[in-house]
């Protein structure tokens, strides 16, 4: 296959319209939520480089949660997609059913846990007791917003699903203005709201997806969606249907928990390096999440429109679909890749950051910029596409080999044995990205990723 054929699909007006009707909601909404983040970061960071290394250090138990929510509300995803394709609302409903009742019990025990062992999780990734004391206080509060953001998740996943991606995106940019002001009020004490600091981020991130997942509730039951089902509609589900569909959905969770998990032995790595290594990579972790946004919106897209022509039972429509999202991931990607490489310079300079840290995010994002075609073909590959395909298993296999024998492997070795610099290090961990973009590609030449689950 030359690159001509490969991009000639991008000509398609009717895919071309599809693929945006979806990604760009999801794009605006991640990038709205990326850019919050930046907000966060730059906020606390006016509080100083210890204060920015403790909100991502706390928020790295939130990552993993997130992980755990992404695997849950992605695997039910798959699903919805496939019976929305069948037009079966019946089993819809059953699968959300089985969503909530997932999601309520993994934020009751992370809630439990992050509340009950705060020093201890804090400690795991920094030996520095200001750090520790810090992230703490914001790590307490925060535990109290999971339930309320992993309902909104999956809803926001499932709105998707049937092609609704417009509402969950206005609901989640008001909710962030919410939060960027709440974080105002109460990080600095201002708007007559007490002095926080770091708990204050923490308390404004509490409201705001309060307030988020009641709104959007609100609307899908008055509004009558597909998705407004009943007690009764979300809990007819027998023992055989819970096991039957949780074979694919348990690969999906542990293929999410697996990268979550081994993106945590990094951090803990970084974090043992110093707090200037922690605070470079929390602002590189952050400017990259805002570039990501298209990785996002497109394998988001690539799930959603391989799910549902799987599920009407058109073949030829699947593959061709997976074909022009993978060249509309590698052109996107590029054009991307070098806008951050122009632009990272002058990003920086929001950042209240000592001149060793500044040194070394730089470093890093042009580190990023080369590479950022491999990281998004790498998560159209793995998210959107084999999941979309219903080939769950084999997407775990991938990503866990990879990150577990390559990656981990590679960022030990480079922080404790070859005693690396922050960047050099990183770069290692950029290895794993490429191996397990060749092995998915391989993967999707095969054709077997390609799986009828319902």
């Amino acid at each position: 296959m030359t690159n001509f054929k490969l991009f000639s699909g991008l000509k398609d007006k009717v895919f071309i319209k599809t693929m945006l009707m979806i990604a760009l909601p999801v794009i605006l909404q991640s990038f709205t939520t990326s850019l919050l983040n930046m907000i966060d970061t730059v906020m606390v960071g006016m509080l100083g480089e210890i204060e920015i290394a403790s909100v991502g250090i706390a928020n790295q138990y939130f990552f993993f949660f997130n992980m755990l929510l992404i695997g849950i509300c992605g695997g039910c995803s798959v699903f919805i997609a496939q019976y929305w394709g069948k037009k079966d609302l019946l089993n819809i409903k059953r699968i959300l059913g089985i969503g909530i009742i997932s999601i309520i019990a993994s934020a009751f025990v992370f809630a439990y846990i992050g509340f009950s062992y705060t020093e201890k999780i804090i400690s795991i990734f920094s030996n520095d007791n200001l750090v520790i004391n810090s992230g703490s206080k914001y790590l307490k509060v925060a535990v109290f917003s999971y339930g309320f953001t992993g309902i909104t998740f999956l809803y926001s996943f499932s709105l998707r699903s049937i092609g609704k991606a417009t509402q969950p995106l206005i609901i989640n940019l008001v909710a962030l203005v919410i939060n960027i002001v709440l974080n105002y009020a109460f990080i600095f004490g201002k708007l007559g709201a007490p002095s926080l600091g770091v708990a204050g981020a923490a308390t404004a991130t509490l409201i705001a997806r309060f307030i988020e997942m009641t709104v959007l509730l609100f609307f899908i039951y008055v509004g009558k969606s597909p998705l407004s089902a009943t007690i009764r509609e979300l809990t007819d589900i027998s023992t055989s249907y819970f096991k039957r569909t949780y074979r694919t959905i348990l690969p999906v969770v542990l293929n999410d928990l697996c990268w979550g998990l081994a993106s945590l032995v990094y951090i803990a790595v970084y974090g043992r390096m110093g707090t200037q290594a922690v605070a470079s990579i929390q602002i590189c972790n952050t400017v990259n999440n805002l570039f990501m946004v298209v990785a996002f919106g497109l394998s988001n897209a690539a799930a959603v429109m391989i799910g549902n022509s799987i599920g009407e039972g058109d073949l030829n429509k699947t593959k061709y679909y997976a074909k022009n999202l993978v060249a509309a991931s590698i052109l996107a990607s590029i054009v991307l890749g070098l806008i951050l490489a122009a632009t990272s310079p002058y990003i920086l300079n929001f950042f209240n950051i000592s001149s060793a840290v500044r040194s070394s995010a730089q470093i890093i994002l042009y580190m990023i910029s080369v590479v950022f075609f491999i990281r998004v073909l790498g998560i159209m590959l793995i998210v959107g596409i084999l999941r979309g395909g219903g080939d769950a298993t084999r997407a775990l296999i991938i990503e866990g080999f990879t990150m577990w024998f390559i990656g981990v492997p590679l960022i030990l070795a480079g922080a404790f044995l070859w005693k690396l610099p922050v960047h050099l290090v990183y770069a290692l961990a950029i290895f794993e990205e490429i191996f397990k973009c060749a092995i998915s590609l391989v993967r999707l030449k095969s054709g077997k990723w390609i799986n009828n689950l319902t």
